[in-house]
């Protein structure tokens, strides 16, 4: 009997990761449509991450829907970075061409950032002042 609830609790397992999978692949597969649809204007995946994201904050979709796979593509996200690695590899060649180009991109870019934060933590700081007053 014991084998019997070990194979009936793995099944249950499997059938609930499966369901929480399909929830992610359909907001991908969703996004993908409307990528598809809009000309590629703007990736499917990151549409589909925004459909996920709103079904999520308006509670269409309960956070438990999703929350095993999350947290497992979460742990393994370094894995999802080794295409792109492997792709930078095979373009050595251009890269070590314009490499002063893209470091002053991402130079650039990153000092943009850092400026953009500071200047909206500083603008929240003071609404948060002047709130407490």
């Amino acid at each position: 009997m014991s084998g019997f609830s070990f194979i009936f609790a793995l099944v249950l397992k499997v059938k609930k990761m499966l369901s929480q999978v399909f929830y992610v692949l359909f907001f991908y597969f969703m996004g993908e449509v409307i990528s598809y649809f809009t000309y590629g204007i703007v990736p499917g995946s990151v549409i589909g991450m925004i459909l996920l994201f709103l079904s999520l904050a308006f509670k269409l979709v309960h956070p438990d829907k999703v929350k095993r796979v999350a947290n497992l593509l979460t742990q393994n996200m370094g894995f999802f970075f080794l295409p792109a690695g492997v792709g930078l590899m095979n373009m050595f060649g251009l890269l070590s061409k314009h490499w002063v180009v893209i470091l002053t991109i991402c130079m650039a870019s990153t000092i943009m950032v850092i400026a953009s934060v500071a200047l909206v933590q500083e603008h929240w700081e003071r609404l948060r002042k002047d709130r407490q007053l």
